[in-house]
């Protein structure tokens, strides 16, 4: 991983299910976060300012009325970004592990639905999670209540800390999917906003 520069990506959905939606895609680069919202159809203004006050972080936001026009974007964003591009390394944390993870297979399976190109052909992935739970120690507590804090939040919290937990409004990431239903756009995306900012500072951690 020392001779990329990483960025991480990271996405939020309505559930878990086959016919659930994406929300939000978000993705952090050295100079700050190009987020991707899907807000439904209503019209959302200066999403990428109020988003950036909240979370103290450079962010490009663009709004699109529904997951097929978000799709359609970042699909060929991605193939503008990262095509041809030397030295970029996907991360996303939990997103697609040997037989398991989440962002990935269900964008996969949602741009197969749409029949929408996937963006990262060729792209250069990690997943930090394996990484994390190999190369450091998040066991907290004794006892019964001895645990390994292996989640994204849980994984930062531990090893790094600081405001980017603070800046994420939700405790739960199921509460994305509730904000999402009442229109609270501008917290789903400073939610992702502040994950994909907490996979970019683990990731560089295990550059170390």
């Amino acid at each position: 991983m020392t001779s990329f520069e990483l960025v991480a990506f990271d996405i939020e959905t309505t559930g878990f299910e086959v016919d659930d939606e994406v929300t939000v895609i978000g993705f952090d680069f050295p100079m700050g976060a190009r987020v991707f919202a899907n807000t439904d159809g209503e019209t959302v203004e200066d999403l990428d300012q109020t988003v950036a006050d909240r979370v103290s972080h450079t962010v490009r936001a663009t709004v699109h009325p529904s997951e097929t026009a978000l799709l359609k974007t970042v699909s060929e964003f991605g193939h503008e970004r990262f095509r041809n591009e030397d030295g970029l390394l996907l991360i996303a944390y939990n997103g697609e592990k040997w037989q398991s993870g989440f962002d990935l297979p269900f964008l996969r399976t949602r741009l197969s639905h749409l029949d929408i190109e996937w963006p990262f052909r060729d792209v250069p992935y990690a997943d930090l999670l394996p990484v994390i739970e190999r190369r450091f120690n998040t066991t907290v507590g004794s006892g019964e209540e001895r645990s390994a804090m292996n989640d994204l939040v849980g994984a930062y919290d531990t090893l790094i800390g600081g405001e980017l937990s603070d800046a994420d409004p939700f405790a739960e990431s199921g509460e994305a999917v509730t904000a999402f239903k009442d229109g609270r756009y501008a917290e789903v995306v400073a939610h992702n906003v502040a994950d994909i900012r907490r996979t970019r500072e683990l990731g560089k951690l295990a550059q170390t």
